[in-house]
């Protein structure tokens, strides 16, 4: 293949609408745009959201709530999802992403301690539950605080 034989794929360019040019085309006359109105004129343009005055549905609407913008994330998991891993192995961040049980590794992890635990495992970069840490600690394993 060469540069002077690439084309677009079939359909995909259409032909640009090309109004106002005479009512042969199809848009002459008022070019598609009906009689008269704020939308016939040029340079119109409403905000998303005008109502032609009328109080926006956006404004009449109740607000409720607020959204803490300094909230920090967290990925949660349960104990129970810790079985996946070999006795004695050290799960951090890395460990829990590679074995699919978190996807984002940017996000801080917690701990929650719902389900059981039966293997040894050093759990390191991760934040726990009370319930958590208990359950990981009777396993024989060891947990260090982030």
């Amino acid at each position: 293949m060469k540069l002077h034989e690439l084309h677009p794929a079939l359909g995909s360019v259409k032909e640009a609408k090309r109004i106002g040019r005479g009512h042969g085309s199809g848009n002459g006359k008022t070019a598609g745009k009906g009689h008269k109105g704020q939308k016939a004129r040029a340079g119109h343009g409403m905000r998303p959201g005008f109502e032609g005055g009328q109080m926006p549905l956006q404004r009449r609407v109740p607000k409720r709530g607020f959204n803490n913008i300094f909230a920090e994330e967290y990925a949660i998991i349960n104990v129970a999802a810790l079985e996946v891993f070999d006795d004695g192995a050290v799960v951090d961040v890395k460990a829990l992403a590679d074995k699919g049980i978190i996807k984002d590794v940017d996000k801080a992890v917690k701990v929650l301690g719902n389900g059981k635990l039966t293997k040894k495992l050093t759990i390191k970069e991760v934040s726990f539950s009370e319930t958590a840490k208990q359950k990981i600690e009777a396993a024989g394993g060891t947990v260090e605080v982030k």
